[in-house]
């Protein structure tokens, strides 16, 4: 993580992994009768991330981008994020010229709720012609970002039934970063993106059934509600599904408006070893011989020697194939 980060320009900060047997029972929110202690490796992962997120507000660090040791993600990685902070202005930030102040209009005629008429379906927008927005005066990826998925194992587009999510997505088509579909996959069932849309597409839109927790970044508001909603009310769910329930209003949660890629911009690394290394969560037999990035092009830890060297004919994990 240390190298990849330092090729990449990017510096991290580490927080220790918890082991999940040393958090006592008591540590646990319990809030009902019924409630079960999950194994040590869930409650492990769950007290991690709340260290992470503790950090962030004791600190009161503006924002942060939290992502698991296990993740990869493309040499071009800083451009990806630009096209995210710009599909995030053109999601949530006011249309320039809105004709009031107090009641502002928006590209996504259902954001930043919909109401009791608003449409199942609205027109997507084209990462290539967004609307004209109110420039953002706090952060790049617009002045209401909360909290941004950016590595899970599958996500959903919000569907009609889910009422309190808004339906607007940027569409990128020709990115070259993004996989052809053969490769793309989804814990998530139907995988609209890949049976939808044409080759080299990513989608940004708000969350729903996230799945997997390998990387988000969060605001310092975010970070506070996460301790409330999360660190202080039952761990019924392992921190992945926790993290679900915030973004969408469910059990219990406040509904928290978050944004998501398909597909995700920080991925699982699999290195050269033996499967049980993988995770503590599942019991995972075999050797993996070869290294691999989900669904990343150009995954920094598969081109090393070519950036120490100063080369650019980069190792594409994932290249295109004609005619199939």
């Amino acid at each position: 993580m240390l190298l990849q980060a330092a090729l990449s320009d990017v510096k991290l900060d580490f927080i220790d992994g918890v082991l999940g047997k040393d958090v006592v029972d008591k540590a646990i929110p319990v809030t009902a009768p019924d409630q079960k202690r999950l194994s040590d490796a869930v409650v492990g992962s769950w007290r991690a991330h709340m260290n992470a997120i503790h950090e962030i507000v004791r600190l009161n660090i503006s924002s942060a981008l939290i992502m698991e040791d296990d993740v990869a993600w493309d040499i071009r990685l800083k451009d990806q994020l630009r096209n995210l902070a710009l599909s995030s202005q053109a999601l949530t930030q006011p249309l320039r010229g809105s004709s009031s102040s107090s009641a502002p209009s928006y590209a996504d005629i259902t954001y930043p709720k919909p109401g009791p008429n608003s449409p199942d379906v609205v027109p997507e927008i084209s990462l290539d012609r967004l609307p004209a927005t109110v420039a953002p005066k706090v952060s790049p990826y617009g002045d209401d970002f909360g909290l941004l998925w950016l590595g899970h194992c599958g996500m959903h587009f919000p569907t009609p039934d889910r009422k309190q999510i808004p339906k607007g997505r940027v569409i990128q088509l020709g990115d070259e970063t993004a996989p052809q579909r053969r490769y793309l996959w989804s814990l998530n069932q139907p995988f609209t993106l890949k049976e939808k849309y044409p080759e080299h597409t990513r989608a940004v839109h708000h969350v729903q059934e996230g799945v997997c927790s390998l990387a988000y970044a969060v605001t310092q508001k975010a970070a506070r509600q996460l301790l409330h909603e999360i660190a202080l009310k039952g761990v019924t769910d392992a921190f992945d599904i926790l993290l679900r329930f915030y973004c969408e209003g469910a059990k219990g949660r406040a509904y928290h408006r978050c944004l998501t890629v398909q597909p995700s911009l920080v991925n699982h690394w699999k290195g050269i070893g033996p499967n049980s290394a993988l995770s503590d969560i599942g019991n995972h037999k075999g050797f993996t011989d070869r290294a691999s990035a989900d669904m990343t092009r150009w995954a920094v830890r598969q081109n090393v020697d070519a950036l120490f060297e100063g080369r650019t004919d980069y190792f594409d994990e994932y290249p295109d194939k004609e005619g199939e």
